[in-house]
Protein backbone atom coordinates (compact mmCIF):
# COMPACT_ATOMS: atom_id res chain seq x y z
CA UNK A 1 0.00 0.00 0.00
CA UNK A 2 3.01 2.00 1.07
CA UNK A 3 4.50 1.53 -1.99
CA UNK A 4 1.37 2.19 -4.38
CA UNK A 5 0.65 5.68 -2.90
CA UNK A 6 4.57 6.66 -3.60
CA UNK A 7 4.23 5.40 -7.36
CA UNK A 8 1.24 7.38 -8.15
CA UNK A 9 2.60 10.68 -6.17
CA UNK A 10 5.34 10.21 -8.35
CA UNK A 11 2.97 9.42 -11.65
CA UNK A 12 1.08 12.63 -10.60
CA UNK A 13 3.74 14.97 -9.89
CA UNK A 14 5.77 13.49 -13.16
CA UNK A 15 2.37 14.42 -15.20
CA UNK A 16 1.59 17.54 -13.54
CA UNK A 17 5.49 18.91 -14.51
CA UNK A 18 6.15 17.27 -17.68
CA UNK A 19 6.33 19.42 -20.51
CA UNK A 20 3.64 19.92 -23.28
CA UNK A 21 0.87 18.93 -20.60
CA UNK A 22 -1.47 21.87 -20.92
CA UNK A 23 -4.34 21.80 -18.60
CA UNK A 24 -7.33 20.07 -20.31
CA UNK A 25 -11.01 20.35 -19.15
CA UNK A 26 -14.47 18.87 -20.25
CA UNK A 27 -16.37 21.78 -18.62
CA UNK A 28 -18.49 23.89 -21.63
CA UNK A 29 -17.41 27.30 -19.70
CA UNK A 30 -13.48 26.99 -20.38
CA UNK A 31 -14.06 27.39 -24.09
CA UNK A 32 -12.37 29.99 -25.21
CA UNK A 33 -10.69 31.44 -28.47
CA UNK A 34 -6.93 29.62 -29.30
CA UNK A 35 -8.58 26.15 -27.13
CA UNK A 36 -6.89 22.98 -28.48
CA UNK A 37 -10.23 20.31 -28.16
CA UNK A 38 -9.34 16.82 -29.17
CA UNK A 39 -12.04 14.18 -29.73
CA UNK A 40 -12.57 11.17 -27.04
CA UNK A 41 -11.48 8.54 -27.56
CA UNK A 42 -14.67 6.70 -28.62
CA UNK A 43 -17.33 8.82 -31.02
CA UNK A 44 -19.11 7.02 -33.59
CA UNK A 45 -18.24 9.88 -35.91
CA UNK A 46 -15.63 9.09 -38.58
CA UNK A 47 -14.64 12.71 -39.73
CA UNK A 48 -13.76 13.96 -36.11
CA UNK A 49 -12.41 10.71 -35.31
CA UNK A 50 -8.94 11.23 -33.65
CA UNK A 51 -9.31 14.80 -33.99
CA UNK A 52 -7.19 18.04 -32.71
CA UNK A 53 -8.77 21.16 -33.67
CA UNK A 54 -7.37 24.92 -33.12
CA UNK A 55 -10.37 27.24 -31.81
CA UNK A 56 -9.31 29.94 -34.69
CA UNK A 57 -12.58 31.85 -33.65
CA UNK A 58 -15.31 31.77 -31.18
CA UNK A 59 -17.81 33.97 -29.41
CA UNK A 60 -21.48 34.11 -29.24
CA UNK A 61 -22.34 33.82 -32.91
CA UNK A 62 -20.54 30.26 -32.90
CA UNK A 63 -17.04 28.98 -33.67
CA UNK A 64 -14.51 27.87 -36.76
CA UNK A 65 -11.90 25.42 -36.05
CA UNK A 66 -9.01 23.63 -38.21
CA UNK A 67 -7.58 20.75 -37.69
CA UNK A 68 -3.89 20.63 -37.05
CA UNK A 69 -3.23 17.26 -37.16
CA UNK A 70 -4.73 16.38 -40.22
CA UNK A 71 -1.60 16.43 -43.58
CA UNK A 72 -2.95 16.51 -46.83
CA UNK A 73 -0.54 14.72 -49.74
CA UNK A 74 -1.03 17.96 -52.04
CA UNK A 75 2.05 20.62 -51.65
CA UNK A 76 1.77 24.13 -51.28
CA UNK A 77 3.39 24.53 -54.65
CA UNK A 78 1.11 22.09 -56.43
CA UNK A 79 -2.22 23.24 -54.84
CA UNK A 80 -0.97 27.26 -54.57
CA UNK A 81 0.63 27.26 -58.61
CA UNK A 82 0.45 31.03 -59.34
CA UNK A 83 1.12 32.59 -55.78
CA UNK A 84 4.13 34.21 -55.33
CA UNK A 85 6.46 32.30 -52.85
CA UNK A 86 4.47 28.84 -53.19
CA UNK A 87 6.72 27.83 -55.53
CA UNK A 88 9.34 27.12 -52.81
CA UNK A 89 6.90 25.36 -50.78
CA UNK A 90 7.12 21.36 -50.81
CA UNK A 91 5.25 20.97 -47.66
CA UNK A 92 1.81 19.65 -47.75
CA UNK A 93 -1.22 21.25 -46.84
CA UNK A 94 -3.58 20.06 -43.99
CA UNK A 95 -7.22 19.55 -44.14
CA UNK A 96 -9.31 22.03 -41.63
CA UNK A 97 -12.06 20.66 -41.65
CA UNK A 98 -14.64 19.13 -44.34
CA UNK A 99 -16.82 22.77 -44.82
CA UNK A 100 -15.39 24.18 -47.65
CA UNK A 101 -12.36 22.19 -48.89
CA UNK A 102 -11.83 24.33 -52.07
CA UNK A 103 -11.27 27.18 -49.59
CA UNK A 104 -7.40 28.31 -48.65
CA UNK A 105 -7.09 29.27 -44.88
CA UNK A 106 -3.86 29.47 -42.84
CA UNK A 107 -2.06 29.90 -39.12
CA UNK A 108 0.85 32.45 -39.06
CA UNK A 109 2.67 32.48 -35.74
CA UNK A 110 4.16 35.93 -35.90
CA UNK A 111 5.62 38.27 -32.97
CA UNK A 112 4.09 41.33 -34.96
CA UNK A 113 -0.28 41.61 -36.44
CA UNK A 114 0.65 40.85 -40.17
CA UNK A 115 -1.42 42.53 -42.63
CA UNK A 116 -4.87 40.89 -42.69
CA UNK A 117 -4.34 38.61 -39.69
CA UNK A 118 -7.15 37.92 -37.20
CA UNK A 119 -5.54 37.53 -33.62
CA UNK A 120 -6.28 34.19 -32.45
CA UNK A 121 -4.69 33.77 -28.87
CA UNK A 122 -0.59 34.50 -28.20
CA UNK A 123 1.54 34.68 -31.21
CA UNK A 124 -0.91 32.96 -33.26
CA UNK A 125 -3.04 34.47 -35.98
CA UNK A 126 -5.35 33.61 -38.56
CA UNK A 127 -5.68 34.15 -41.96
CA UNK A 128 -8.51 33.96 -44.54
CA UNK A 129 -7.58 35.47 -47.41
CA UNK A 130 -5.30 34.09 -50.32
CA UNK A 131 -3.81 37.52 -50.62
CA UNK A 132 -3.05 38.02 -47.48
CA UNK A 133 -1.87 34.28 -47.26
CA UNK A 134 0.19 34.93 -50.22
CA UNK A 135 2.18 37.98 -48.78
CA UNK A 136 3.53 35.82 -45.82
CA UNK A 137 4.53 33.08 -48.74
CA UNK A 138 6.33 35.53 -50.62
CA UNK A 139 7.97 36.94 -46.96
CA UNK A 140 9.41 33.40 -46.92
CA UNK A 141 7.62 32.48 -44.03
CA UNK A 142 8.50 28.73 -43.17
CA UNK A 143 6.36 25.53 -42.20
CA UNK A 144 7.33 26.51 -38.57
CA UNK A 145 5.82 29.41 -38.40
CA UNK A 146 2.93 29.63 -41.57
CA UNK A 147 0.58 26.09 -42.10
CA UNK A 148 -1.95 26.17 -44.62
CA UNK A 149 -5.28 24.34 -45.07
CA UNK A 150 -7.89 23.61 -46.82
CA UNK A 151 -11.27 23.37 -45.14
CA UNK A 152 -12.44 24.26 -41.68
CA UNK A 153 -14.78 22.93 -39.19
CA UNK A 154 -17.99 25.36 -38.09
CA UNK A 155 -20.35 25.12 -34.94
CA UNK A 156 -23.46 27.51 -35.13
CA UNK A 157 -24.20 29.92 -31.66
CA UNK A 158 -24.34 27.14 -28.23
CA UNK A 159 -23.59 24.22 -30.59
CA UNK A 160 -19.88 23.36 -29.81
CA UNK A 161 -20.63 23.85 -25.97
CA UNK A 162 -23.44 21.57 -25.91
CA UNK A 163 -21.22 19.32 -27.62
CA UNK A 164 -18.59 19.79 -24.97
CA UNK A 165 -21.50 18.89 -22.00
CA UNK A 166 -22.36 15.71 -23.76
CA UNK A 167 -18.77 14.82 -23.82
CA UNK A 168 -17.53 15.40 -26.96
CA UNK A 169 -14.69 16.59 -26.70
CA UNK A 170 -11.79 17.50 -24.03
CA UNK A 171 -10.61 21.24 -24.17
CA UNK A 172 -6.98 22.12 -23.71
CA UNK A 173 -5.71 25.22 -23.17
CA UNK A 174 -4.09 27.37 -26.03
CA UNK A 175 -0.81 25.59 -26.83
CA UNK A 176 1.24 27.86 -29.81
CA UNK A 177 3.90 24.18 -29.91
CA UNK A 178 0.78 22.29 -30.24
CA UNK A 179 -0.52 23.89 -33.30
CA UNK A 180 3.05 23.50 -34.82
CA UNK A 181 3.95 20.28 -33.28
CA UNK A 182 6.15 18.77 -35.96
CA UNK A 183 4.32 15.22 -35.53
CA UNK A 184 1.28 16.09 -36.06
CA UNK A 185 0.10 12.34 -37.32
CA UNK A 186 0.67 11.10 -33.28
CA UNK A 187 -0.54 14.69 -31.80
CA UNK A 188 -4.25 12.98 -30.46
CA UNK A 189 -2.70 9.98 -29.16
CA UNK A 190 -0.37 11.64 -27.03
CA UNK A 191 -2.98 14.48 -26.15
CA UNK A 192 -5.52 11.87 -25.42
CA UNK A 193 -3.48 9.68 -23.48
CA UNK A 194 -2.25 12.91 -21.08
CA UNK A 195 -6.33 13.74 -20.64
CA UNK A 196 -7.27 10.29 -19.86
CA UNK A 197 -4.16 9.93 -17.18
CA UNK A 198 -4.96 13.02 -15.64
CA UNK A 199 -9.04 11.81 -15.28
CA UNK A 200 -7.88 8.59 -14.00
CA UNK A 201 -5.45 10.56 -11.50
CA UNK A 202 -8.06 13.11 -10.14
CA UNK A 203 -10.79 11.02 -9.93
CA UNK A 204 -10.16 8.24 -7.83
Amino acid sequence: MKVRRVTLTALTAGFLFAPLSPAQSIRPEDLAQGSILIMQRDTPDPIFAHSVIVLANYDKDGALGLMIHYRSNLTIQRVLAGIKGAEKRNDELFVGGPVELAGVLALLRSDTPPEGGSHVAGHLYFMSSKQNIETALSAGRKESALRIYMGYVGWGPGQLAREVRQGGWYIFNYDESLVFDEHPETLWKRLIDKAELQKVLFTH
